[in-house]
């Protein structure tokens, strides 16, 4: 999974970008570039699977993390080419009130920013559509392929929604529809999350939006302990960092989950596409054991919780065996046997 940061100067998105990846971006980083950083996925189930396993080392799932340059008015728009190669477009918009910070806008008004960052990303597509299709007119003199029509086709109904402001994934495009125009990397094709960096009293969740408060999620990660952390959050009414929250919305967003391993060298989460087969799950841990699956061995989560262990989880019968027409579902901790 790759994500883009994307945003206004002095909103926040340097400090999401340092507290999810933990890379310190130093002020003689070049201007105008993205910056690539990779994010655990602090999932508590891993925690959970192992406190009891114990083993000698603990893998998350990881977020690949584009921190792009400052869009704004007036500005160049080097931030849209890194979020066109990026699968999830998160733009953070500044709620905070902190008259030291100066906003770019000259006012703290996060309707109007995610307005017109919204704007941004429209105008964006369609000088790509239209740059897209003035090309093909030119290359209609040579004919065009088969591939090249239904490219031309979806794009002229990209054009004419991003006209009318609305985004191409208003059109409903089928899968042969969208990789056809897949290439171009159109925003309004990608699904996108709404961050707003707020006060520490205004973390209430509110529409489709993520709040979080970067003060706050930065003095939760200088926290040592975890009860310490708990007992932060429990005060502040929430039952996990903010961090942790935009993980989750991000892996929704895209239709991932996460399914796991267990042993006595790791315990580790694996990033998969809802509604994956049990083979897919496999390969996504080495194409040998896809290609010779034989059948995988799936405990649920919520058991090996309740019983406390691998071995009472056996004990009770809770071990299923599942063939290579099993859906994965989220939680699931797999082993497969295979043979090549």
């Amino acid at each position: 999974m790759k994500a883009a940061i994307a945003g206004y100067s002095q909103s926040g998105k340097k400090t999401l970008f340092t507290l999810l990846t933990g890379r310190k971006l130093h002020a003689a980083a070049k201007p105008g570039e993205a910056v690539e950083g990779r994010a655990a996925v602090r999932d508590p189930r891993v925690d959970r699977i192992a406190g009891i396993v114990r083993p000698a080392k603990t893998t998350y799932a990881e977020t690949v993390l584009q921190l792009c340059p400052d869009a704004g008015e007036g500005a160049s728009r080097d931030w849209v080419d890194p979020a066109r190669r990026c699968d999830l477009v998160c733009f953070l918009v500044r709620a905070f009130s902190d008259g030291s910070v100066y906003h770019p806008k000259g006012s703290v008004d996060p309707v109007r920013d995610r307005r017109e960052l919204q704007a941004e990303l429209l105008l964006a597509d369609l000088e790509m559509v239209e740059t897209r299709l003035d090309r093909m007119s030119k290359e209609k003199r040579a004919g065009l392929t088969s591939s090249q029509k239904a490219e031309e086709h979806v794009l002229t109904r990209c054009k004419s929604a991003l006209e009318d402001e609305k985004p191409a994934s208003a059109l409903n495009l089928d899968s042969h529809e969208v990789a056809s125009v897949r290439s171009l990397g159109l925003l309004t094709l990608k699904p996108v999350l709404w961050i707003l960096n707020v006060d520490e009293d205004d973390l209430a969740e509110k529409g489709d939006e993520i709040r979080i408060s970067c003060r706050i999620e930065e003095e939760i990660a200088e926290m040592d302990g975890a009860e310490e952390r708990r007992e932060y959050l429990s005060a502040l009414g929430l039952k996990e960092p903010g961090i942790d929250r935009f993980n989750a919305r991000a892996y929704d967003a895209l239709g991932y989950m996460s399914f796991y391993t267990m042993g006595e060298d790791e315990v580790r989460a694996w990033t998969i596409r809802k509604g994956a087969l049990a083979p897919e799950a496999a390969g996504r841990i080495h194409s040998d054991i896809e290609r010779g699956f034989i059948r995988a061995e799936v405990i649920k989560y919520d058991d090996l919780v309740a019983l406390g262990s691998e071995k009472a989880v056996r004990e009770h019968g809770k071990v299923m065996l599942k063939g290579k027409d099993y859906a994965i579902q989220d939680g699931d901790i797999c082993s497969f046997l295979f043979n090549v």
